[in-house]
């Protein structure tokens, strides 16, 4: 089975049929008891999960009961699960398609879904979508999202960003339109490209305005290489809540380095959080070629810096994994990024950028959860094979990965390490 084509999540003991239909409510009200989880500062640990939240954690073997549903999580290290802050769930997985790429209601839900999936099975329980309105297509494709979001309750949270083209002039009066009837329509985050409208100001200033009008967020693609358009987003966005946040911002790369530090500083003071794509190209800028942006220098001025996937085998980016555990890879192998901060990017600081709870492996926090084969951080985003995804308490998908060495004299002397079967097999 091609990896565009996620298997159903398999159903473990006591939690449903997993099928993403089911009764959420009866989902969370399982109990589950993750055993022999290793922590980041090195304890081995049970967690509890129930209700949706982690009910305890202890020392191995202190939460066992016969009544919780167990997963043996001796080897993996358990970390809080990655959010996907900047997806395109419209256009994925289209780079491969002949002809023009269809966007019936049907065949942008089903993209829209099985995206959705394939993140959710690197981890990402919580995605938010970047979803173009307006042309032809009118929200049509708003709507396709909508459904897919309704479908996938119980195993992921995935939420609508309407983006339309143009917001000023003549032409821009029906996208204005439009983009009012698609925050009626459910979509919970206003975006949009400035960079993209004749007239960049006036579609800030009319995306801040219904905005503020709705309360809700706003998430901007901007390439961020204009510093006094940049400025004036700092200015205009300071006071909105709950918040602002712009990205890819590859273009603060390309400005000289006292540019780029004003532009930094600006955003810092304002509040306004950076989504960075270390895994290419976003098709809405309809450019390519953008470098990452500067997250060392942007997080030493205080801006708030997630990291997202982007582009996901679209015309963006061909070859998108959507997955997050490579973004954070990327942060630390390229970006300057210590291994934790990299993973803080698309966890803690994804999900910030996303308005959701903070998660910790600590009693009374969500239990949205990772867990990951290996020892340390560093360890995990070098070789994240295997993993086990928790979501509101429950394990909704898991990826088991089987290396195997043969019996060479070579690989006896070394000890290589190796999962899978202990007999010979065929």
């Amino acid at each position: 089975m091609s990896d565009s084509q996620p298997q159903q999540p398999f159903q473990s003991p006591r939690s449903g049929n997993g099928n993403g239909h089911g009764n959420a409510a009866a989902a969370e009200s399982t109990t589950l008891l993750l055993a022999g989880a290793r922590l980041t500062d090195g304890r081995t640990v049970d967690v509890r999960c129930g209700g949706g939240r982690i009910q305890a954690v202890g020392t191995t073997g202190s939460l066992a009961s016969p009544a919780l549903s167990r997963v043996d999580l001796s080897g993996y290290l358990l970390l809080p699960a990655p959010a996907e802050p900047h997806a395109h769930g419209d256009t994925a997985l289209t780079a491969d398609g002949e002809g023009p790429v269809s966007y019936t209601p049907d065949e942008v839900q089903r993209r829209a879904t099985e995206a959705a999936l394939l993140q959710l099975g690197h981890g990402a329980t919580a995605v938010r979508s970047h979803v173009r309105i307006g042309d032809v297509h009118g929200l049509g494709p708003m709507e396709a999202v909508l459904q897919a979001r309704r479908s996938l309750r119980g195993l992921a949270d995935l939420t609508a960003v309407a983006v339309p083209r143009l917001l000023t002039g003549v032409a821009g009066a029906d996208g204005l339109a439009m983009l009012r009837d698609a925050v009626k329509m459910g979509a919970s985050v206003i975006g949009g490209c400035p960079d993209l409208d004749p007239d960049p100001t006036g579609f800030l200033e009319a995306v801040l305005e219904l905005a503020a009008e709705h309360g809700c967020p706003v998430d901007l693609h901007t390439d961020g290489d204009d510093p006094a358009r940049l400025s004036r987003l700092a200015v205009m966005a300071g006071g909105l809540r709950p918040g602002v946040t712009i990205g890819p911002c590859g273009g603060l790369s390309r400005l000289p380095l006292d540019a780029a530090s004003r532009a930094a500083d600006q955003l810092a003071a304002a509040g306004v959080r950076v989504t960075c794509l270390p895994q290419g190209d976003c098709a809405a800028l309809e450019r390519r070629g953008l470098r990452t942006a500067p997250v060392r220098l942007l997080r030493a001025a205080g801006v708030r810096v997630a990291a997202g996937s982007g582009a996901l085998r679209d015309a963006g980016n061909p070859v998108g994994r959507g997955d997050p555990l490579e973004a954070a890879y990327l942060l630390a192998s390229q970006g300057g990024l210590r291994a934790g901060e990299a993973y803080e990017s698309v966890s803690a600081c994804a999900r910030e950028a996303m308005g959701l709870p903070e998660v910790r492996v600590e009693a009374g926090f969500p239990a949205e959860l990772l867990a990951v084969r290996g020892e340390r951080i560093a360890g995990v985003l070098s070789l994240a094979y295997s993993r086990i995804v928790i979501h509101r308490g429950r394990v909704v998908a898991r990826t088991s990965a089987v290396r195997e060495y043969c019996d060479s004299a070579v690989a006896v002397a070394l000890d290589l390490p190796r999962q899978g079967r202990t007999e010979p097999g065929p």
